[in-house]
């Protein structure tokens, strides 16, 4: 009976060993095939897409249709520009922004002989070339204005509102920061003597870095120097803000301009130069250029430098640079040219008749005619769709 016992004991061990291992394995294979499942889910939605993206990337479209039009009146003084999704008009007497169905958002009234205008984001700052007089207004309204006590001949704005002026001053040039209130918040000075004329400033959208091209002369010798000063915490040990600067021989640096935070390009009449850091800019790239450069646009990641065409099929070039400094591409194309935009994927050239529309890669994605004088164009959120502003009207339009 012992045995008896025993033999039943041990066989009703085996079969709840058994009845263990097999739970075990069912829940380890369920939650394998859940694995696999959950991997093979997000494998076909990559797949499709991947897939769409292709197509998106290889879709040529045929036609720009109107979908919806509003008329307004655009005079013969005005000057237009794209100004974050809206339109921004001025003139001698005053700056307004339009929507996209021609209503008024702001207007600032003014006089003024030579406005400029400088735009960062959905900030502007509208100034006097020899006044002493700059309103900043953003998307929504005024912001502040900033009164000089000596003639402006430069100026540029950050994302938040902070003005870098060039003041003049016989002899002396001065660089001041103000707020949009107007408050001085930092300056210091400048002579040909001691660090040349500041032929270019550009500041950083969030003010923290200001770049000046300067040019002088040293020893009989032309030179630019490209210096950046920091106003914020690394800076204040500085002597003037001062951080980091490179020199040129024998060139003009007429163009800088911000990207970022912290990435600075710059073009001379001989190459393309790279910068980047938050605090210290320091140069990362620089591209020789051979050909004379008839125009300079730029967006969030993108510089284009339009040159003559010279291979005979083309009448233009365009050589699109990352922030990086590398050269991404060079695009051959035969229209005059208004303006070049970049926008996420897409390369904009358009005048006031006809527009071609490019991807990164500058395959060809559109080509076509306005049907009306084309003034300004300004892309919208939608990838397809388009403000394009005429003389009497804005017209909503939308690729096809």
């Amino acid at each position: 009976m012992a045995n008896v016992r025993d033999y039943l004991k041990r066989k009703k061990e085996r079969s709840a060993d058994g009845a263990r291992i097999s739970y075990r394995e069912k829940i380890k294979s369920h939650k394998f095939t859940i694995f696999y499942r959950t991997v093979l889910v997000l494998i076909l939605i990559a797949a499709i897409i991947a897939a769409l993206y292709i197509q998106w990337q290889n879709k040529v479209y045929t036609q720009m249709t109107v979908v919806s039009s509003t008329e307004i009146h655009i005079t013969q003084d005005m000057s237009l520009l794209p100004f974050a999704g809206y339109l921004l008009t001025y003139s001698k007497d005053g700056a307004s922004c339009m929507d996209i169905k021609g209503n008024a958002v702001w207007n600032q009234t003014f006089e003024m002989q030579n406005p400029m205008v400088d735009i960062c984001g959905n900030v502007v700052a509208v100034g006097d070339y020899n006044g002493r007089n700059i309103y900043i207004m953003d998307t929504t309204g005024s912001l502040g204005s900033i009164t000089t006590n000596k003639p402006v001949r430069d100026f540029c704005v950050s994302a938040n509102g902070v003005v870098a002026v060039v003041l003049d001053d016989a002899s002396t040039t001065w660089i001041y920061l103000y707020d949009e209130q107007g408050k001085e918040l930092a300056y210091f000075r400048t002579t040909m003597k001691e660090s040349g004329y500041p032929v270019s400033v550009s500041i950083s959208p969030n003010a923290q870095l200001v770049c000046i091209s300067y040019l002088y002369v040293d020893s009989g010798q032309m030179k630019s120097s490209v210096a950046f000063y920091n106003f914020g915490d690394v800076g204040q040990n500085s002597t003037n803000n001062y951080v980091s600067g490179y020199d040129y021989l024998d060139v003009v640096v007429p163009i800088t301009g911000f990207l970022d935070n912290k990435s600075v390009f710059a073009v001379s009449d001989d190459r393309i130069m790279f910068y980047s850091g938050a605090q210290k800019p320091v140069s990362v790239a620089e591209n020789l250029i051979n050909d004379s450069v008839q125009s300079v646009f730029f967006g969030d990641e993108y510089i284009g430098l339009v040159f003559a065409g010279t291979d005979g099929s083309n009448r233009y070039r365009l050589d699109v640079y990352h922030k990086s400094g590398t050269l991404v591409q060079s695009l051959g194309f035969d229209i005059e040219y208004s303006d070049i935009l970049f926008r996420e994927d897409q390369i904009i050239i358009y005048n006031e008749s006809e527009c071609r529309i490019y991807n990164s890669g500058g395959a060809e994605k559109y080509s076509g005619q306005f049907g009306k004088t084309a003034l300004v164009l300004i892309p919208q959120s939608n990838a397809r769709r388009y403000m394009i502003v005429t003389p009497d009207s804005i017209d909503t339009v939308e690729l096809q």
